[in-house]
């Protein structure tokens, strides 16, 4: 391939099957003054990617329209960077921005970079920059107090995890729920006290009542679209954070008012380790389809090239 060409996920139209999802040769980008250049070493897997590529995100047309370049999180090495940037070219940086399904990027000086610890690998740091903020702003923005529960859906999945560790850390109880077996002991080794697997306790919120002696948990973060089942279990005046659009089946959920108005719970939408990794961009349609049929747990990344340069000790 020619060194002005590189390789990148763009979607000239929207899908309905994943396998359509291609790889392409196309001209590499020519940063202008003020941007950066940014050779890719690993790209998170967001559930937001499927939506995209579907055309079924409920803002799709206002952030994205074909032709675009599918991705969302990245962590790679700055191959040029604008006079008096506040990085420069040879640093190892991580951050959230559309496009990240590519071999190499641009980006605006002023976009929300960060530099990677020196004992982070490159597959560590591009699954943290969308998905931590939001597990950590979203529960902040409850209120939540240290000695309060959580409850937390998809516990061992890339937002659930951190936020089980954002609850523990923030001094609460996380209780999660998982599909498995397997998946309830990552869930459990990162915090979750307990986890719940829904498929061997299908009435899990009576579960969860009586582990916090009928009174109910005051947090509820849901990835899934649970929030329904999860008023059952809900305190009074609890909080259920509703967190992108994923849906059970691909469907949006239909939640009984009445129950939030009994509770008088408050619904909170929010936009949106153990790690599942993928070689390479020809891996992105396999790993979005993982991700659709909840193979996964952790953070998903896709590497590209050499991406285990640091040591690797990152937990969150």
């Amino acid at each position: 391939m020619s060194e002005h060409k590189t390789r990148a996920i763009i979607m000239h139209k929207s899908v309905t099957d994943l396998d359509e999802i291609k790889v392409s040769e196309v001209d590499r980008p020519l940063p202008n003054s003020d941007e950066y250049l940014i050779q890719v070493k690993a790209a998170g897997v967001n559930f937001v990617d499927i939506l995209y590529a579907k055309g079924r995100h409920q803002n799709n047309r206002a952030l994205v329209r074909p032709p675009f370049v599918l991705g969302l999180e990245f962590a790679g090495v700055i191959l040029s960077a604008p006079p008096h940037a506040h990085f420069l070219a040879g640093e190892r940086v991580f951050g959230a921005f559309p496009g990240s399904y590519s071999e190499v990027i641009s980006l605006p000086a002023l976009s929300p970079l960060h530099r990677i610890p020196s004992h982070w690998t490159f597959p560590e740091a591009a699954g943290i920059a969308a998905a931590l903020p939001v597990s950590y702003a979203s529960l902040l923005r409850t209120g939540l107090k240290p000695g309060q529960t959580v409850l937390v859906h998809a516990a061992a999945g890339g937002l659930g995890l951190m936020a089980v560790q954002v609850a523990t850390a923030m001094g609460c109880r996380a209780i999660g729920t998982a599909s498995s077996s397997e998946k309830c002991a990552v869930a459990a080794e990162f915090g979750a006290q307990p986890c719940l697997n829904y498929t061997q306790e299908p009435v899990w919120w009576e579960r969860v009542l009586e582990l916090t002696g009928h009174n109910g948990v005051d947090v509820v973060f849901d990835p899934v679209g649970l929030v329904d089942r999860s008023l059952k279990c809900i305190a009074h005046r609890g909080k259920v954070l509703v967190i992108d659009f994923a849906g059970i089946d691909d469907k949006m959920e239909h939640i009984a008012m009445n129950r939030v108005l009994l509770k008088q719970a408050s619904l909170i939408g929010y936009p949106a380790i153990f790690r599942t990794s993928y070689h390479g961009l020809d891996q992105v349609p396999r790993a979005l389809k993982d991700m659709a049929n909840r193979k996964i747990w952790g953070k998903a990344v896709v590497t590209l090239g050499n991406s285990m340069e640091g040591t690797s000790r990152a937990r969150i």
